[in-house]
């Protein structure tokens, strides 16, 4: 696949493809005889986990650490897991402060709406 592919395919920018090789977050992408980027499947798993790894809010220095590790091959198996693990639990956090935060709403725009049906008079403003 040609870069331009892989960036309509993963909704990427090409630069965004082209730091995360710079950085050694996508193992040697292969090229073809002219010397372009030919990505592989391999090649776009990578992508694909880094992709689904930065919504998930890991960093890059994080992530650059975890490839590192990879290369490592089976001795890295805990520490690679430990990373997972780590960001798991930064996301886990995030999720109940976003669950915290609908709660907050739901219950503001359910007083709202029950002044607005005349259901409370006692109404004053609140942050």
């Amino acid at each position: 696949m040609t870069i331009a592919q892989v960036s309509e395919k993963y909704q990427l920018t090409q630069d965004t493809i082209r730091y995360y090789e710079k950085v050694g977050l996508i193992p040697r992408v292969p090229r073809n005889k002219a010397g372009v980027r030919d990505f592989d499947e391999v090649s776009c798993r990578w992508i694909e986990f880094i992709k689904c790894m930065r919504s998930a809010g890991m960093p890059i220095n994080k992530l650059v650490e975890y490839v590192t590790l990879f290369k490592d091959g089976r001795e890295s198996l805990q520490a690679r897991k430990n990373l997972l693990i780590e960001q798991r639990e930064n996301l886990l956090e995030k999720q109940q402060e976003i669950q915290n935060t609908l709660e907050r709403l739901k219950y503001k725009i359910k007083l709202y709406e029950e002044i607005e049906q005349g259901k409370r008079n006692d109404f004053f403003e609140e942050p």
